[in-house]
Formats: C-alpha cells, structure tokens, sequence
C-alpha cells in the first residue's frame, strides 16, 4: 500500500466517523422515562435554538422556592415548519409545559410535548417517531395524555 492509499482511507475513515457522530441521535427512551409525565408551570427564562434539540429553561417554584427546568423539544426545522419561531415562546412568557423527565429524577430535565399559554393556545413542541410515548399529545398519532406528575416527581 502507499503512503496516498492509506492517507486516502484514514480521510475516508476519519469522515465516515465524525460524520456518523454528527448525525447521531438520542431516542426518546434513551433519556426519558415514558413512565414519568410530568407538568411544568412557570416562566421561561431562556431559550436555546440550537440543533439537535431546542431548549425552553422554566423557573417553577416547589415549596416556595426557585427551580430552573431544561425543556428538550423538537429540531427548530421541525418547530419553524409547524409555524414555532423563537419569538413564539419568548423569555418572560407564561407556560405550562406539559412532558416527561429524565429517567434520572433528580436532574430538572424533561422532554416538552405541549406548551400551553395562558390564553389556552397550545402548541406541539415534541417530536414523535422517536419511541415517545403516544400520548394524544401529537396531533397525528391519537391516544389519550396520561395524568402528568407534578414538579420534583410528586404525584
């Protein structure tokens, strides 16, 4: 073999990897526990648009005090083609987020599948196809929505 072969494959290979991490994706089931609804109520605070996944960060309040919860939702090509902008769920916005958490409890982390104004509009941030529980929540799929745990796992 010469030295332009194997430069050639060790290219190849070094794409084919970095390649495949890139567009590697976590199932739902991977992180979430699809056994844990779970219902946020709160202000958003932050907001992170960024790919795979973006990210609505609640403060709740549990026993009088602050929480700050990530909320996993679908791409933003998924949210932009159902008509969801960053301006859509601004900071400082009222929600209700309706999900699952992680399958580690103690971390203030869920996977969103509705938000819920306080004017009662209500839009799917999910993604579905990924081994999300069929909860009723995507407009496609039917069902019915398990009742949700409140903050901190409580039921």
């Amino acid at each position: 073999m010469t030295k332009r072969n194997i430069l050639a494959g060790l290219l190849l290979a070094a794409v084919f990897v970095t390649g495949r991490s890139v567009i590697a994706h976590h199932a739902f089931g991977a992180e979430f526990d699809p056994n844990a609804p779970i219902r946020l109520q709160g202000k958003v605070v932050r907001l992170e648009w960024v790919n795979p996944h973006t990210w609505i960060h609640i403060e709740t309040i549990k026993d009088g005090k602050p929480e700050i919860w990530m909320v996993e939702g679908g791409t933003p090509n998924t949210l932009l083609r159902r008509g969801i902008t960053r301006d859509t769920v601004a900071v400082g916005t009222e929600v209700i987020v309706d999900g699952y958490q992680t399958k580690d409890h103690s971390l203030k982390r869920a996977n969103g599948r509705d938000v819920t104004f306080a004017d009662g509009r209500k839009l799917f941030m999910g993604s579905s196809g990924t081994g999300a529980p069929r909860d009723g929540s995507d407009p496609i799929e039917g069902g019915t929505k398990p009742a949700p745990k409140k903050p901190g796992g409580g039921k």
